[in-house]
């Protein structure tokens, strides 16, 4: 892409030095000097906040529109308010310049975009042929490895039932290169029918091919000649009085009728296509994919996108498409409930970067109608559960809020638990939770880096919330936020629209651990001057039953809820979820420990070094006991490095 950066008239961040402008005058000055080319622009606010990125086919007609003082939407209005300063980009075609809005909407997330909130990859079933013996797979990624790649499917789920059906049906091995070269007898697979085990030649290397390209000929769309392929050889064993062969291949062909019968609705005129249904309701917006290949249904998924409400359905549907193709394969067809602005510009883009034709299409009648038609119904299905869900974790919310004697309903909770066995490997979790439930992309993991801390929960506590809440407090320095928002300036902030869904600072933390947990919380949160957070601790009940939980807070005496209260259901939940997570990250850490070393973290220390500092001191634990003095007298250690060797171990310390 040929493309060129044109000033701004105020970079960001550089704002707070002097008075800054807003508001059509600042987009006035940038429309003097703007060009009359394809390109993408940005508009930031006086902090230097991304706000809005837009395309245009010619930026000054484009951010012309943006002087005028009336006929705009609240949303509009409110941002062209708020921009203080602008970057332009401009591109050789506006094909060039839509890719670019996208990708920089999926990487930024400005908020007065429509944002696709959920962009994991799809995966795809791999029958990979850079080994002699093909394996079959599921891949994520690139495609790196050589062999026949089928998908997208909707989930990883999708993939794995696919595959242990075609295990069944076709007998491929599923095993890794290292594991097939080490076998010197069938594995478990072989025995319950799902291998014809080629580690251990129980199948010669023709049979096997022809086991593959069945697979290859099926996955391809041509389920019903391999059925018919597979009945005929059903029909002469069984004529050679053969029936323990016909069985196998009955139960072959029952495995392939499970796959196709799971694929629910399967086209006979798409061979290749993407349907994608949109439905909105009480302020929201479902759009569900449904991905056809092959002439094969392969799932589908749905996406809840945030989007103001006075955009269009179409202009929706169509930033929705841009962002979803950024980073995926597109089909040749695409099938649409609703029209969108730019549909030839859009296929424009998406063949462009897919290296064929693309056609998008809003069917009015015949079969691709009703996969259209199937999709809205399940856009539709699947926003009323989310809204029902929603409700009820409201009403859990505003239960929590009573319960713990809050405000207002906690918009971000965390909760923290840590896990080590007699000290080894200690960690600290962080998961959260909000409106929409877990949110996992924010949990975090704590590896304890005080030795002496280890084993002993209250110190493992202190560090965890002291590095939590320290760097929040810089992040928040940073963004010109005090802190927790008290109940007033949530509603004005929300009335605004300033606030993300989730916000950055908890309303609530829960602590796994009874009085002397909250004892350690809360002095920490008093040395950081931190204020306006709710702390929990929530104590096991005796002989550690659920149910009986004691709750510990500042300045009550502890308390247990109702045995029925949902709200212990809650927060029973919560602390298990902590629970697993804290777990599954210790394991994880100790089975990296078993060949590690601590010093191995640090900047700057290579093996010589380590090496010097073991021989110095003994162990890693003695190393992190010493002083800088005594780290600087060891061979090849500056006292540079060693104040960085001492600051590792003894993070927040002077």
């Amino acid at each position: 892409m040929n493309s060129e950066v044109n000033q701004s008239i105020a970079a960001p961040g550089e704002v707070a030095t002097r008075p800054v402008r807003t508001g059509p005058e600042v987009i006035r000055a940038v429309v003097r000097t703007a060009p009359t080319r394809p390109g993408v622009y940005r508009m930031f606010d006086a902090e230097g906040t991304l706000l809005y990125v837009g395309k245009a086919r010619s930026l000054k007609a484009r951010l012309q529109n943006y002087t005028r003082l009336g006929g705009h939407t609240n949303r509009i209005a409110a941002m062209i308010s708020l921009t203080a300063s602008m970057e332009l980009i401009t591109t050789a075609t506006e094909a060039e310049a839509l890719l670019l809005e996208a990708n920089l909407i999926k990487s930024h997330r400005p908020r007065y975009n429509v944002v696709l909130r959920d962009d994991k990859s799809f995966p795809y079933i791999l029958i990979a042929r850079d080994h002699p013996v093909a394996q079959i797979t599921k891949h994520r990624g690139a495609r790196t490895r050589q062999g026949w790649y089928f998908g997208p499917f909707a989930s990883a789920g999708a993939v794995n039932r696919t595959i242990n059906a075609l295990e069944k049906a076709f007998l491929i091995r599923s095993c890794s290169d290292s594991v097939f070269e080490n076998r010197t007898r069938p594995c478990l697979l072989y025995q319950i029918k799902r291998c014809s085990a080629p580690c251990t030649n129980y199948i010669d290397a023709p049979d096997y091919a022809v086991l593959v390209d069945n697979a290859v000929t099926f996955l391809s769309g041509r389920s019903q000649l391999v059925k018919q392929q597979m009945a005929r050889a059903m029909e002469e064993a069984a004529e050679r009085l053969d029936f323990e062969q016909a069985a196998r291949y009955r139960d072959r062909i029952a495995a392939l009728s499970h796959v196709t019968a799971h694929q629910g609705i399967n086209p006979q005129t798409v061979e290749e296509a993407d349907a994608f249904g949109m439905f909105q309701q009480g302020g929201q917006t479902c759009i569900q994919v449904f991905f056809f290949r092959s002439g094969q249904n392969w799932g589908n998924r749905a996406y809840f996108l945030r989007a103001d409400k006075d955009v269009e359905p179409g202009e929706v549907l169509e930033s929705f498409l841009a962002q979803f193709y950024d980073d995926k394969p597109c089909p040749r067809l695409i099938l649409l409930s609703d029209e969108i602005p730019s549909r030839e510009l859009l296929e424009t883009a998406l063949a462009t970067r897919a290296d064929h034709k693309v056609s998008i299409a809003v069917p009015k009648r015949g079969e691709k109608r009703e996969l259209v038609t199937h999709a809205v119904s399940n856009a539709r299905e699947a926003l009323g559960r989310k809204l029902a869900e929603t409700s009820s974790q409201n009403r859990l919310l505003e239960g929590v809020a009573r319960s713990f004697g809050m405000d207002q309903p906690p918009r971000r909770i965390e909760v923290y638990d840590n896990s080590h066995i007699q000290g080894a490997s200690p960690v600290g979790a962080m998961v959260v939770a909000g409106r929409d439930g877990f949110i996992k992309k924010e949990y975090r993991k704590f590896n304890i880096r005080n030795l002496d801390a280890a084993g002993d929960d209250y110190a493992m506590m202190r560090e965890v919330l002291t590095r939590r809440f320290s760097r929040l407090m810089k992040e928040s320095a940073a963004l010109d936020v005090d802190g927790p928002l008290d109940e007033g300036d949530a509603e004005e902030a929300d009335a605004a629209g300033a606030l993300e869904d989730l916000p950055a600072w908890p309303d609530l933390v829960l602590i796994d651990g009874g009085q002397g947990q909250l004892s350690a919380a809360l002095a920490v949160l008093k040395e950081l001057g931190v204020n306006g957070v709710t702390v929990v601790g929530v104590a096991k009940g005796p002989d550690r039953d659920a149910g009986r939980e004691h709750f510990h807070m500042a300045g009550r005496p502890p308390f247990m809820l109702e045995t029925r209260d949902p709200v212990l259901y809650y927060v029973q939940r919560l602390r298990d979820e902590a629970h697993r997570f804290a777990i599954g990250s210790h394991r994880a850490r100790r089975k990296k420990a078993m060949g590690a070393n601590p010093l191995d973290e640090i900047p700057g220390i290579g093996p010589e070094r380590k090496r010097a500092l073991l021989r110095a001191f003994g162990s890693a634990r003695s190393v992190a006991r010493a002083s800088v003095a005594d780290l600087a007298a060891v061979a090849g250690v500056s006292t540079a490095l060693a104040r960085t060797i001492y600051d590792y171990f003894h993070e927040g310390q002077k």
